[in-house]
């Protein structure tokens, strides 16, 4: 079923302190058009810069998930954009006043009642989606963090933490829906340890924390007369240890209310990945560090699908931008092993070529003479081949291109004589000291019949 992007009805805004920085914080939550995503505005910085909620440009994770681009910084933004995601929001842009969003009461209670408030709408634009085809692993042996993203047909998580500790030892939370993502996750506060809290005071932060915006765990055995300390500093009332070893300023929502924090934690990064996600979640002792990790992970696999979506258009009549004489202008191979007759598309970031595999290929007489089969090596070479037309066309004077890595090369479909090989190249990151780095697919009709990354090297040629 098609599923539109949305948006929101009518702006709305929010204040309150930040976390760590104290310092009071406006947002306003602007609708916006298709396609545009998440983005964050500093609406205080001269030029009032525009920095995306993209996983490229997180800096750090230490205290919550920190973004920065070209000097302009937003910290703990996985709340609102686990709010926006739950929401089943697609286009938002986020005009704030300062670095840091408030941290409200430590859930994303109050950006999902905003939400809900201000109403959603639907675009004339289609979702798309990262479908889960084949398994995702990221695993940390030093934290014992993984998180592992599998096939399924709606997006869903579970969660499983565990600590060193009495208090808090091992939790589980699940979500089968986002649609449960409000009544079962956004209440959900977040938790801290006690030896967390006075190591943060003690470093001038948490200077906006308030005991009443977290669950305030303790960890190890405290008197009454430093629990008043303690108070004193964040000048609130004084409170006591409950028997399950928590504060008793608040009441838990729920027995593993930790755990389903985690989860909307992991929500809210992964929406750094840029798309919305159809698969399950299995993440064992999450943190902003390791969903930001996988986050990237996802990125990158968002990426080579989007390369492998469609194959590039070509029929008898598409005109040629460069022949086999060109190209011999470009590259140094010559028969038996030049491998791509042609180009018929060439744009910033790709370029499309043509090889027509014929019965009088040579390496047809050893591969195999009673059933001719183009080997995967040749693909993977002519694909190179096309990559290096691409980097090469620009440059003046002799280079060539050289194989510095290989990776990811799947063969999919055997290559025959009288097939028609598309191939497509697109760069995947710009050119820098003379290293490309690309990713290759080749298609015969609207198939893959294989496919790689690979690394190459430019050369002066003497």
């Amino acid at each position: 079923m098609t599923v539109k992007q949305k948006t929101l009805a009518k702006e709305f805004s929010i204040s309150g302190k930040g976390l760590h920085t104290s310092c009071q914080v406006s947002m306003t939550f602007k609708p916006a058009p298709i396609n545009h995503g998440f983005k964050f505005q500093r609406v205080d910085l001269e030029n009032k810069p525009i920095i995306s909620a993209n996983v490229e440009f997180v800096v750090d994770t230490a205290r919550g998930t920190v973004i920065e681009n070209h000097g302009a910084r937003i910290s703990t933004i996985e709340h609102s954009l686990a709010a926006l995601t739950g929401l089943d929001l697609d286009n938002v842009l986020i005009e704030i006043d300062n670095e840091e969003v408030p941290i409200l009461d430590g859930s994303a209670r109050y950006f999902v009642e905003a939400i809900e408030k201000a109403g959603v709408v639907e675009q004339e634009a289609e979702r798309e989606y990262f479908v889960v085809t084949e398994k995702i692993v990221y695993k940390n042996e030093k934290t014992g963090s993984e998180i592992i993203l599998l096939p399924d047909n709606d997006y869903s998580l579970n969660v499983l933490i565990s600590f060193n500790s009495t208090v808090l030892n091992n939790q589980y939370a699940s979500l089968n829906s986002l649609t449960d993502f409000k009544s079962e996750v956004a209440n959900c506060r977040t938790f801290v340890f006690l030896h967390e809290l006075e190591f943060l005071l003690k470093n001038n932060l948490v200077k906006g924390g308030d005991v009443d915006n977290a669950i305030v765990i303790i960890d190890r055995p405290i008197s009454q007369e430093e629990l008043d300390r303690l108070a004193d500093l964040f000048q609130h009332e004084h409170v006591e240890v409950k028997s399950q070893g928590i504060l008793n300023n608040i009441e838990l929502q729920y027995d593993n209310e930790c755990a389903r924090h985690k989860l909307l934690d992991i929500i809210g990064d992964l929406a750094l990945a840029g798309k919305r996600i159809k698969g399950r979640i299995i993440a064992t002792k999450p943190g902003h560090s390791a969903n930001t990790s996988f986050a990237k992970l996802i990125a990158k696999a968002i990426h080579k699908d989007d390369c492998r979506e469609k194959a590039p258009h070509y029929d008898a009549h598409t005109p040629v931008i460069m022949d086999v004489n060109k190209i011999k202008t470009l590259l140094p191979h010559r028969y038996p092993f030049l491998l791509v007759d042609k180009v018929i598309d060439i744009q910033d970031n790709y370029l499309v070529g043509i090889k027509n595999v014929s019965a009088n290929e040579p390496f047809f007489q050893g591969h195999f003479p009673e059933e001719p089969v183009m080997p995967g090596v040749l693909l993977v070479e002519a694909m190179a081949q096309a990559g290096g037309i691409f980097v090469l066309r620009n440059l003046v004077g002799k280079y060539s291109t050289y194989f510095m890595k290989i990776d990811n090369v799947k063969f999919r479909k055997k290559v025959v004589p009288g097939d028609t090989i598309v191939f497509k190249v697109t760069l995947t990151s710009p050119i820098r000291r003379g290293i490309a780095e690309m990713r290759g697919l080749c298609y015969v009709g609207d198939s893959i019949v294989a496919e790689g990354d690979y690394m190459a090297q430019i050369v002066k040629i003497n």
